[in-house]
Formats: C-alpha cells, sequence, structure tokens
C-alpha cells in the first residue's frame, strides 16, 4: 500500500523510526483492528490505534456515555453524556481522522455473535468489562485464527496480554484464566473505584502492543503469551509467560479435533 503526500507528512515521526519505516506505517495503514469495548481502555486505545494510522477499525460497544465515565474516557465530553459510546467514538475518530474508515457494532458480544465479529480481523483489542464477554471473544478468536489483545484495568493495576491460540503451542485466553468464569461476575469499577489515568496507561500499552504486533518482527517479536502487569502504586511493571493448557476447550481441543 502506498501512502498519499499528506499521509507521509502525517505519519513522519513514525516513519523516520528504523522500527518502523515507510513498510511499516504501509502495514498499518492496511490493518483491520476490531476494538471491543470503548471504555476506560478502549477510549485511549482509539486515540493511539488512530494516531498510529490503523487504516480500518471496528468499534464495538453497547453501552451508553454516562457521567461517571468521563473521570478515564477520554474520548467523550459531557455533551455526549447519553448517547451511544460507538457512534460517539466514531464522531470523535471522523474529528481525527477522516480517512480512517469505521464499522460500528452496538450489540452486546456473545457467543453467539462474537464468531461474526471478530472474522477476517488482522487484530483483536478486548477492552471489556467481564469474564463471559473476555472469553467469548477468545474463543471466537481461536475458531478464526485472529490473534487477541487483552487488557483489563482496576484500581491501580493494568494488565495486558497478547494471545494466538490459534497457534500450535501458544496460549488463549481461556488457558490463563481457565473455565470458571463464564459467567458475568467480576467486581466493576463502580464498586472498587480506578484511578483515571490507570486506565491510560493500560490503554496506551495496548495500543502500543498492537503496533508492535501488527508489523512483527520490526519492534521485536510479537511476544504471544507474555502478560505484562502494571502497579500504578509502585510504580512498575513486570512480565509473566503464560503456557499453553494441553486441556484447554478452546485452543488444544481445536489441534485435536
Amino acid at each position: 500500500m502506498s501512502l498519499s503526500p499528506e499521509r507521509l507528512d502525517r505519519f513522519a515521526r513514525h516513519i523516520v523510526l528504523p522500527e518502523v519505516g515507510g513498510a511499516g506505517q504501509a502495514a498499518l495503514a492496511g490493518s483491520h483492528v476490531v476494538l471491543v469495548g470503548l471504555g476506560g481502555i478502549g477510549s485511549p486505545a482509539l486515540q493511539y490505534l488512530a494516531g498510529a494510522g490503523i487504516g480500518r477499525l471496528t468499534l464495538v460497544d453497547d453501552g451508553d456515555v454516562e457521567l461517571s465515565n468521563l473521570q478515564r474516557q477520554t474520548i467523550y465530553t459531557t455533551r455526549d453524556v447519553g448517547h451511544a459510546k460507538a457512534v460517539a467514538a466514531r464522531r470523535w475518530l471522523a474529528n481525527f481522522d477522516s480517512e480512517i474508515s469505521a464499522q460500528l457494532i452496538d450489540n452486546r458480544v456473545t457467543p453467539d455473535n462474537a464468531t461474526r465479529i471478530v472474522e477476517g480481523a488482522d487484530l483483536v483489542i478486548d477492552g471489556t468489562d467481564n469474564f463471559a464477554t473476555r472469553l467469548a471473544i477468545s474463543d471466537a478468536c481461536v475458531a478464526v485464527g485472529v490473534p487477541l489483545l487483552s487488557a483489563a484495568v482496576g484500581r491501580f493495576q493494568g494488565q495486558v496480554a497478547g494471545f494466538a491460540g490459534h497457534l500450535p503451542d501458544e496460549a488463549c485466553y481461556r488457558c490463563f484464566v481457565g473455565d470458571a468464569f463464564d459467567a458475568e461476575d467480576c467486581d466493576t469499577c463502580a464498586e472498587d473505584g480506578m484511578l483515571g489515568a490507570m486506565a491510560g496507561w493500560t490503554g496506551t500499552f495496548a495500543a502500543m502492543q498492537a503496533v508492535r504486533i501488527l508489523i512483527a518482527p520490526q519492534m521485536g517479536s510479537a511476544a504471544w503469551g507474555q502478560l505484562h502487569l502494571m502497579d500504578g502504586l509502585k510504580p512498575g511493571m513486570r512480565s509473566l509467560a503464560i503456557a499453553k493448557d494441553p486441556d484447554c476447550r478452546a485452543c488444544s481441543k481445536k489441534e485435536t479435533d
């Protein structure tokens, strides 16, 4: 894919980086990313995915903007309160860069529609807030062979991990959390609280990892199965390796069928 003079100028600071370059920027422009969840993680992730020049985005969220969101969901304003997040997110994107293609999905993600939502993407980024949805997305990614970048945040902690469970010897998200969480039973930030900047750190780190994955190996390997844990109180970060579960009913079953 060739870039117009205007796009070359817009992304000049990327292109001069040897780890990105013209080829990497063209790859980003040709990429399709599905962003599920347009809240505390999805908002900053969207800003930096758009800033990176991702050519096509599918924006998925069934919620409306609430006043309490504005402390951490940085693409919305008070005028968006009461309006659909997906619509407001697309409006932000159109104002920021009208050349990025955007598709909206304002339905809740379930095991019944997850495959249809993620199929055909180069990467899925999951910033949702319950295990049932995360597992539905992960299982669908494994089924159709799409890599997944999973991000979560709460209080002063965040985590980001890349999964490619459709590949031999690579873990999926279900390998990480198991089968006990196929229900919407996790804590919410309304109950536990969340530092707004922590959501920003997690979302922007997810966006950086997305760029890394989409142009790998130019910025290094995709580092599948690496879980990055962020602590906003220390502050600090550490990384862990997630092994493939040989009994995983999503990715290991796929290999033996």
